[in-house]
């Protein structure tokens, strides 16, 4: 196998959120251009001085990337469209950097956003994968919630994880988000009322659903000279990979792409879990950040359950976890929930994370995991940032 390539004199920088909102009448090209704006004021920049531009969206519908450069009056000689939900971040993130290097870009933007209409997330499930509509619906279930109910029953049988487990971590999050203006869930939750939420889809309860909702995020990758110049804080980019439909013989998902590329991540970034100050994973249900904690390193496998019971992981805790509160807390704005926690990174690695900034943060780690079908989630990728000055 071809030996991976660093990503040495790229960086990311001017991270930018666009507010959140449970519902909006705005269409998802008017969110993008919101997010555009508000990474482009945070570098000092106007649109013309980018030529790169990446979209993660699922409701631009009919138009794609494409249709965006009109909307937005963008010239560019790099465009991509990146649909891959929870990993769309992660993707949009190593494919611009390559162009980067290659020289053929400067600027490359890369924003994730989604409206949310009334009855829009409905439409979005039913649409939104030809093996759910094949293998689900017509036994009348259909959804994430009852994909993920089968998952999570699994893991809790093979790890012996508990309702608690998962509740720690979604009390930890909800802790981390207080700190958050635009978050969805504004009020304190107690691992009681965690435990006494009303059943979704049997053992996935309502705080283990994310609430859909509006809003964008977005980033600026360049070369480290250029940031330089620019005078702009930065993330490097120490270690990236990314995998698509792993472990596929497995009869249910247990386990994602990141085990196959571990090794070489920490071998880039010249660490190991150890020196990873904070970790972002992808949040849309607990149980998949338990499995990202055993993928990425931080325990063996299965052994999640006993970690997150001997750690804390809020922003001052042993282990900071999801520091913006992730989607669990914050909301989930279509594809910019794989974005949520990268642009999370970048602020916390740059020390611009405000109220959610974890202490000394020097290096993050940040996962992301998207598309279900209907038994699994098929695309994984996962990196590691610094701070510019190391």
């Amino acid at each position: 196998m071809t030996r991976r390539q660093t990503y040495d004199g790229v960086v990311l920088a001017a991270p930018f959120t666009a507010p959140y909102t449970r519902f909006s009448t705005q269409s998802a090209h008017w969110w993008m251009a919101k997010a555009l704006r508000g990474t482009l004021r945070a570098a000092g920049l106007r649109k013309e001085q980018i030529d790169g531009f990446c979209a993660s969206s699922f409701s631009l519908f009919p138009d794609t990337a494409v249709g965006l450069t009109q909307h937005l009056g963008l010239s560019l000689r790099y465009l991509d469209h990146i649909p891959m939900g929870g990993a769309s971040g992660i993707v949009a993130m190593r494919r611009a950097a390559r162009a980067v290097q290659a020289g053929d870009v400067d600027i490359v933007a890369c924003v994730a956003a989604d409206t949310n209409q009334i009855d829009s997330f409905r439409k979005l499930l039913g649409g939104f994968s030809r093996f759910a509509s094949d293998a689900a619906f017509p036994y009348g279930a259909g959804g994430p919630n009852m994909s993920f109910a089968l998952l999570t029953d699994r893991y809790m049988q093979d790890t012996g994880a508990t309702r608690a487990d998962f509740g720690a971590l979604c009390v930890a999050q909800r802790s981390n988000a207080l700190n958050v203006p635009y978050a969805m869930m504004k009020r304190p939750l107690t691992l009681d009322q965690y435990l006494d939420a009303r059943m979704i889809s049997d053992p996935i309860a309502l705080f283990d659903c994310v609430m859909p909702c509006a809003g964008g995020e977005a980033f600026l990758l360049m070369s480290e000279d250029r940031a330089t110049a620019l005078n702009l804080p930065f993330a490097r980019i120490d270690g990236l990979i990314e995998r698509h439909n792993a472990h596929s013989d497995d009869p249910i998902q247990g386990r994602g792409g990141w085990t196959l590329d571990i090794d070489d991540l920490y071998t880039m970034a010249n660490t190991d879990p150890a020196g990873i100050d904070l970790l972002q994973t992808y949040d849309d249900y607990p149980v998949i950040c338990l499995m990202q904690i055993e993928d990425l390193g931080f325990c063996a496998k299965g052994a999640a359950p006993d970690f997150i019971r001997n750690h804390d992981l809020t922003i001052t805790g042993t282990f900071p976890h999801n520091t913006s509160g992730g989607q669990l807390s914050v909301g989930q704005a279509g594809a910019a929930g794989g974005y949520i926690g990268l642009v999370e990174a970048i602020r916390q690695v740059t020390q611009t994370a405000g109220p959610t900034q974890v202490r000394g943060a020097r290096r993050a780690m940040v996962s992301g995991f998207g598309m279900i079908n209907y038994d699994r989630g098929i695309c994984t990728g996962a990196a590691i940032l610094s701070r510019g000055d190391t």
